[in-house]
Formats: C-alpha cells, structure tokens, sequence
C-alpha cells in the first residue's frame, strides 16, 4: 500500500492486453539466498528453476526490503531487483523489454523447465601496483580485430565481456538499453544477480558461467527490438552448465575526456581487466572484448584497447576485439598490434610508453592518438639492436 501512488502499472496493463500468460512456477527456494559482498570473494550457484523461482518473485515485486534507496538503507549498495520501475510511464523501449522478459517466462513455465545450472561468481584482486606492471615480461598474445559482428554470437566460446555498470545490470529495468542491458535481456537469468551482488569495487568483477540465450534481437537503444525465440544449443559442462561464460567489468566514467589519461585512471582501467581476464587455471579460452566504456563513459577507444591487450598479455589469453562498424579503429589497431609483436614489446615497456603519453596529454597539450605515439616513440629493445 505504501507504494500504490508511487508504482503506476499503465506499461505493463497495455502489453498484457495483448500478451496474458499465467505464470505456474513451482517455489524452490528452500534457504535465504546468500549476498556477494564488496571485498570477499565467493560464489553462489543457482538451478534455472531456482533462478526463475526468484525472477517471477522480482516480477511480483514481492522483496519489499529492496525498495528503499537512502543511504542508511540495508541495501543501498545493491541493484534494485524489482520489476515496478518497468510497469509504469510505457514507452517503446519498455515494450520490447517486456516482449523478451515475458518471452523468458514462457519457456520456463512450459512443460520442459531447464534443468541446468548457472554459477555467479565474485572475484577480487589484490595488490596490483604500479611495479608490477613496470616489470611485467609477457608480450602481446594474439589479437583478432573485426568491425562486424557481436561478442555474443562471433563470440561464442570465449569469455564474453560485459561492459557492466558497477550496480550490475545497469538500467535492464529502467530506460537504459545498451550493450548491458541489452545482454541481460536475451539472457534474462543474468538479472538474478540484481538480487545478491553488492556494488562492485575498483578490484572486483563478476563472472556468470552456465546462463541461458533465450531470446534475439536487432537494433540498439531506441533502435532495439526483441526479434523472437533463440534456440541456445550450447552444451553443458559436466556441472550442467551451458558453455557461455560472461565477465561484467565496469568502465569509469569520464565527464571530460582529458580526466581519464590521469595514470591513476589508467592504472585502475588495467586492474579492472587483469581481475576479469586472469584465469585460474590452464586451457583457459580467448576473451571477447571490445570498445570498453568508449560510448557515454566517454573513453578514448585507443587507450582501452591498448589498456585490454596489455590485460589479456598479463593474463596469457588472446582476444578477439569488435570494434563495432569502426573500420578506422579495426584498421589501426591491427597495424599497431602488428608493431607490437614484430618488436617483442613486453607489458611493462608498453607501460613505460603509456606513462609518457600520459604524461604529455595532462599537460594539456594538443591531442594525440595514442597509436600514433607509440609509434613515434617506440624504440627496439638492446636484445634487438
């Protein structure tokens, strides 16, 4: 009752007319669901069932402890999870969000519910300083450049970079559609962990293996449109997981370009990547990654590309690198890429060389792409003279 005023239902009555489907889920959640606090590292993993269970209670709006949003709140610090925010003031968007998260509900209220698992996992990296990039001898591994084609379909197989907000999720149940919200959308299990993680820190990401393609789609932001039923036939590991694992890495956010060539900025944009991109263990697959917070966050698309090559190098993992119809970026990524290995450039020199680009570019002198400095200023190493 206290929010009857505040939660008008208007978009969501309008796409019911025309969309009704009883939801018949059997409840499965039998203990209290444990949180992924800030600092600690741990996972939870969750049935599909389980996870449906708890998305049409978030439906509902049935966990009244996470409405509340003043700082003194007990969950201030997490995501919200209930849908109300997607119920009211309809607009086009709201419409095809909905097309897809009831699309979701359709399938797992059939007759054969999935009977996979998916696992959340919170990692968190501990002191990674500035000499530790300085002395690191890994050299770049392999890069794959394409304007055309997306991480989650030319990207299958690999780890999938998600470029997170750091309330993961970011506005999947508000306005926001893009790269994240668009992901959490045709994979609507990732919404779950609205519910249980805690806003992420400078050293901490989240990576979700085993989650469920449920849906296509076409266009982005206001271009987007739910384009029906995805057939996911991934095969499940020996946990029952579906074989699609998702890293979510936020970006900073710069209000003006010039803040993020600070090395303090860079080096947090680099320990942010090596804590998704470092694996624990061998055999570990390519990352698919692209323009990493270069849209609203206003990154510059060389410098995070450079920031990510040196990331996957230190973590010993190829990438596979969508520039999104950038042909530009594409063309001049691989010439440098291509200088970088012909000069057996380490990370720690190719640091060196971010350092006084850096610190040329804080100066506020004339800008210049960082591709075209460390061409300048690039120098073979004695072993090659």
């Amino acid at each position: 009752p206290k929010y009857k005023d505040q939660w008008p239902f208007d978009a969501l009555s309008s796409f019911v007319k025309v969309s009704v489907r009883v939801l018949t889920l059997i409840f499965s959640i039998v203990t209290a669901i444990p949180l992924l606090q800030r600092g600690k590292a741990a996972s939870i993993t969750l049935s599909q069932v389980q996870i449906s269970c708890l998305l049409a209670n978030a439906f509902f709006c049935t966990f009244p402890h996470r409405n509340a949003t003043n700082p003194t709140a007990e969950y201030h610090n997490y995501p919200s999870i209930n849908f109300s925010s997607l119920f009211g003031k309809w607009s086009e968007r709201k419409r095809e969000k909905l097309r897809a998260i009831m699309h979701y509900f359709h399938v797992v209220t059939d007759e054969s519910e999935p009977t996979g698992l998916v696992t959340f996992e919170r990692r968190c990296l501990r002191d990674t300083d500035v000499s530790s990039w300085k002395s690191c001898n890994e050299k770049m591994r392999k890069l794959h450049v394409a304007s055309h084609g997306a991480i989650e379909t030319e990207g299958t197989g690999m780890l999938q970079v998600d470029f997170a907000c750091n309330m993961i999720g970011g506005g999947v149940l508000g306005a926001g559609l893009v790269q994240e919200e668009i992901l959490f959308l045709i994979n609507p299990e990732l919404i779950v962990s609205r519910l249980f993680t805690e806003k992420l820190d400078d050293n901490e990401c989240l990576i979700i293996t085993g989650s469920q393609q449920f849906s296509r789609y076409s266009g982005f932001g206001d271009t987007f449109e739910w384009a029906g039923p995805h057939e996911d036939h991934l095969p499940r590991d020996e946990w029952r997981r579906k074989q699609r694992q998702i890293l979510a890495i936020d970006a900073l956010h710069f209000r003006h370009s010039r803040e993020q060539y600070s090395m303090r900025k860079v080096m947090r944009e680099l320990n942010k990547a090596y804590c998704g991109f470092k694996g624990d263990g061998s055999g570990e697959p390519d990352i698919a990654t692209g323009k990493w917070g270069c849209g609203a966050f206003n990154g510059d698309p060389q410098l995070k590309a450079v920031i990510q090559l040196m990331a996957a190098a230190r973590a010993k993992r190829g990438l596979a690198f969508f520039t999104f119809g950038d042909d530009l970026l594409k063309y001049d990524l691989e010439r440098i890429h291509h200088l970088l290995l012909k000069e057996a450039t380490t990370v720690g020199k190719l640091f060196g060389l971010l350092e006084d680009y850096c610190s040329d570019q804080v100066r506020g002198g004339p800008h210049v792409d960082l591709f075209e400095f460390i061409r300048n200023h690039h120098r073979p190493s004695r072993s090659q003279l």
